[in-house]
């Protein structure tokens, strides 16, 4: 699933390019998004972010793509790839400027694991 996101001047850092804390906080949303769409009798809190590296600098005005793609389901957790490129990029959006993998876990009201219903 594709989510799209506008870079303001709000979100700039003290180098001019995007402060990496809002990557993280769209990435996370877009991926929750994307797993209650697909499980939507579940309750997925986050658990795990994997190797978070910035490589390079995302400008004011860039239009980002989230590319959320399922990579694992587990029994009581499901693990997302995401891909981060420009929508508008001279290349269709195919440079990956940010990738990780998100995992989510279904839990109860106790906060105890429960298994994902599809």
């Amino acid at each position: 699933m594709d989510h799209y996101k506008l870079v303001l001047p709000e979100y700039m850092n003290a180098q001019g390019s995007l402060f990496g804390g809002y990557l993280l906080k769209w990435l996370d949303e877009f991926a929750f998004i994307t797993a209650n769409v697909e499980f939507p009798d579940c309750r997925f809190v986050t658990i795990a972010m994997h190797n978070v590296e910035f490589r390079h600098p995302i400008a004011c005005g860039q239009i980002l793509r989230f590319s959320v793609e399922q990579a694992r389901l587990g029994n009581t957790s499901v693990e997302y790839q995401v891909d981060v490129s420009d929508a508008r990029s001279d290349d269709g959006g195919s440079r990956v400027l940010f990738a990780t993998n998100i995992t989510f876990v279904n839990v109860a009201d106790s906060g105890e694991k429960l298994p994902i219903r599809s």
